[in-house]
């Protein structure tokens, strides 16, 4: 079944390459959508896809890269839009 999630991560995420991380790990996924730094500090990621791919990217995300400390991953499901083509890195 096809889902949708948005997800807000905190913790040392930014200047770690940690977009790239989630990148990397929902294209693998066969995912789409996007990820973003936001000017909080926190790092946005907006996925479509398999739920089941979904969460074992949340699962991955929650992991993080050697140099990223995660403290929170906020989660929030919305119904599939069918809105991306791909999954690409925003600045």
């Amino acid at each position: 079944m096809n889902s949708r999630a948005i997800i807000i991560v905190s913790g040392v995420v930014q200047g770690v390459g940690f977009r790239y991380y989630i990148y990397r790990n929902a294209i693998a996924l066969n995912l789409k959508g996007f990820t973003e730094n936001l000017y909080s500090g926190q790092v946005l990621t907006v996925v479509e896809g398999e739920d089941t791919f979904i969460k074992e990217l949340i699962n991955k995300i929650k992991i993080g890269t050697p140099h990223a400390s995660v403290r929170d991953c906020n989660v929030s499901w919305e119904v599939y839009k069918n809105e991306f083509e791909s999954f690409e890195v925003k600045s």
